[in-house]
């Protein structure tokens, strides 16, 4: 049995670095960076698939209710925001810089949190949030490939993702499960980014891609997709079959195994002083997470 818990974390982090790898190579090599096509092409493709499995009994999946699907609307609008701003920022920043700025959502996630609870906080969580924080302040300061585009498309990124944290723990729907509210995220997220593809500039901007007849272009495209649905299963896997803390440590393990090996895959440039910024977030993600196993014992 615990082989096969190793096993099922070892595929989630395999199927994490391989789907973030692909995206980057998509968004940044090959430069398609137009976020509304690319992200509603992944969430269109992983709503089918989702449909899909569901009616061929492949997941567990029950009718999602007009009403249950409303309700749900925040947190699709704040996936929206996370894909959407996220694909920008992985476009124009590097892998462990990307990480240590979205590492800082969970600032976000403190403040909302504070606010709304108005509970007494561990003072290890204190001091991992400021060690993130301070990370993330100080990362644009030392980064030398310093892109200002990049890093205020991560801003919007990480507060979606940190406000997106909190809306999941406290709505709790009970008539909802993950991969129905990922359904609900997928269906929304095709809708405004369809709505949005114009507008954006992003259509006329795709159509005079000077890559957009490769053959790897469409297979990185078809890749990121299909990567992106199998994330999804993997995580609810790993959820299902692990504590909150363990499911955490597993994202965490992931995380270093894509920033440990993507200077080989991509170019980077990195100095000491963002190397140490990147350590000190993770050093500070890896303290929240065991002050979280403490605050359970």
């Amino acid at each position: 049995m615990q082989w096969r818990k190793i096993l099922t974390g070892l595929a989630f982090a395999f199927v994490f670095v391989v789907s973030y790898f692909t995206n980057k190579f998509v968004l940044s090599v090959l430069k398609f960076t137009y976020p509304t096509l690319f992200q509603g092409w992944q969430t269109f493709i992983g709503a089918v698939l989702l449909l899909l499995s569901g009616r061929l009994g492949w997941v567990e999946m029950s009718r999602i209710t007009r009403s249950a699907a409303l309700s749900w609307l925040p947190g699709s609008l704040l996936f929206v925001g996370n894909i959407y701003a996220g694909s920008r920022a992985l476009s124009r920043i590097d892998i462990p810089f990307f990480f240590t700025l979205q590492n800082s959502s969970h600032v976000v996630s403190y403040i909302i949190s504070k606010v709304i609870d108005r509970e007494k906080v561990h003072r290890l969580t204190f001091v991992s949030i400021c060690l993130m924080l301070l990370s993330a302040i100080n990362l644009p300061l030392y980064d030398p490939q310093f892109d200002y585009s990049g890093y205020l498309w991560a801003v919007g990124h990480l507060f979606c993702v940190g406000a997106y944290r909190v809306f999941q723990v406290h709505y709790k729907p009970s008539n909802l499960s993950d991969l129905e509210q990922q359904c609900i995220n997928y269906l929304f997220s095709v809708l405004l980014l369809a709505i949005a593809a114009h507008p954006t500039g992003d259509l006329m901007g795709a159509l005079e891609f000077p890559s957009l007849q490769s053959h790897t272009f469409h297979c990185g495209c078809c890749a990121s997709a299909l990567l992106g649905f199998l994330l999804l299963l993997a995580t609810v896997k790993l959820k299902s079959g692990f504590s909150l803390e363990q499911f955490g440590v597993w994202i965490f393990l992931s995380k270093v195994a894509a920033m440990s090996l993507s200077p080989f895959i991509f170019y980077m440039e990195i100095n000491a002083q963002s190397l140490m910024c990147v350590v000190l977030s993770h050093v500070g993600e890896a303290l929240l997470l065991y002050s979280e196993r403490e605050s359970q014992l």
